[in-house]
């Protein structure tokens, strides 16, 4: 049976601690599908044709990977794609607390499907979309929080 995880979440952007967690998960996996979700009640800072372009081009080297939009549950979107792991990363015991609650209501909706949390590595407990985002919206240099493919200049347009 292959190993299949999905790493759900906005990306909004996809930032080295995404990139990181990706990585760090690639020898558990089989594949992992990088699932941008789509929730159309939550503005978004970046078009999601350009969160997949960025996405695609930080890991454009790697089969294992790839990049999807899905709308809808996480857990129904997993069972579509023949999934049996969520991946999700953990910077804070806030953060431990939340995907625990989710990852508890997903096991009662789907008992074959695990969440795998990995620690984020010291250096990217910091960082976050919604603080990256901010960096962004006022001008500030931002390229130290991504992935070294992604083109800066084009985080500094408008969205």
């Amino acid at each position: 049976m292959e190993r299949i995880a999905i790493f759900p979440g906005s990306f909004d952007p996809f930032t080295i601690g995404h990139e990181s967690i990706v990585s760090r998960a690639l020898p558990l996996f089989d594949k992992i599908i990088i699932a941008i979700g789509y929730n159309a009640e939550k503005r978004q800072f970046f078009p999601i044709e350009k969160r997949i372009q960025w996405i695609k081009e930080a890991f454009h080297n790697n089969p294992k990977i790839e990049v999807e939009t899905f709308g809808g549950l996480t857990v129904e979107y997993c069972q579509s794609k023949n999934a049996n792991f969520i991946l999700r990363g953990l910077r804070t015991a806030a953060d431990f607390e939340y995907e625990r609650a989710i990852a508890q209501i997903n096991k009662k909706m789907a008992y074959e499907l695990e969440s795998i949390f990995l620690l984020t590595t010291p250096e990217h407990t910091m960082i976050t979309s919604t603080i990256v985002r901010d960096i962004i919206r006022h001008g500030g240099d931002a390229s130290q929080f991504l992935p070294e493919v992604m083109d800066p200049d084009a985080y500094k347009l408008n969205p």
